[in-house]
């Protein structure tokens, strides 16, 4: 039997806004509440890593400065950004072992619990999260206490794809950006099958004194299939549109090649 190649598409550059502080984004998340005044949800989280200068930091798209900002322990390196309830956030970090959980109202670090993994990526995902470590695992969490449900491969065609880093959640698939790849994965969060490969080029900035300036940040929009996009120490985030690929490329080529 064939195997099943995703479909692939492509972004469409809606708009671009200056990437306040220019930090080393590890996680990008949609502030739906908006500007707290029934505006219009151009609000975003972020998550920056990096020893001794972890934060994390609340501004509108766009904006010279910070709305909120809460300094990471020292310690710790701080990684990806998802709801915790509707009053909180969590913050994976990478090899501390711990994940830290924030409210949100005034912002402030209220807990850190043990987390069983190096922390990369994490989504909401419906009634779990699911977060990633940098390989092709996607573990199933459960909401509350990030306690594993459950693991699941990424993989496209009949290979596994590795390197999955920060995510977001739209339309029933994880979203993944794929690390050094200026491409992203939409993960069937049941098979870990690829069913959508992105071809996020168009955005993808070049840094060439800095290799570490890769694609990473993204984060699901109200509107369907579309997001923002960044990478680490970017001069931009943009605001995408997903589209019909016009490229004949084989996708399974893509992620795993």
């Amino acid at each position: 039997m064939p195997l099943a190649v995703p479909v692939l598409r492509r972004v469409q550059v809606l708009a671009r806004y200056p990437h306040l502080g220019r930090g080393f984004t590890q996680g990008l998340l949609c502030d739906g509440r908006g500007d707290r005044d029934g505006s219009d949800g151009s609000m975003v989280w972020e998550s920056t890593g990096e020893y001794g200068i972890s934060v994390l930091r609340r501004y509108r798209l766009g904006a010279d400065r910070d709305e909120d900002c809460g300094l990471v322990p020292p310690e710790m390196f701080a990684e990806g950004i998802c709801p915790a309830g509707d009053d909180g956030l969590w913050q994976l970090t990478w090899r501390e072992g711990v994940a830290l959980r924030w409210r949100l109202d005034p912002l402030t670090l209220v807990e850190q619990v043990a987390y069983d993994r190096e922390g990369w990526g994490i989504c909401a995902a419906g009634d779990c999260v699911m977060t990633s470590d940098g390989s092709s695992e996607l573990v199933r969490r459960d909401p509350v206490t990030l306690r594993p449900l459950g693991t699941v491969v990424a993989h496209c065609g009949d290979r596994s794809v590795t390197g999955l880093n920060d995510l977001a959640w739209s339309g029933g698939l994880v979203w993944a950006n794929v690390m050094a790849r200026p491409y992203l994965a939409g993960i069937d969060p049941a098979t870990g099958s690829v069913v959508e490969v992105v071809d996020a080029r168009p955005v993808a900035e070049r840094h060439w004194r800095t290799p570490q300036a890769v694609m990473n940040g993204i984060a699901a929009l109200p509107a369907p299939a579309e997001f923002l996009l960044t990478g680490k120490t970017w001069r931009w985030i943009y605001h995408v549109r997903l589209a019909a690929a016009r490229s004949r490329r084989n996708p399974l080529r893509l992620l795993t090649g």
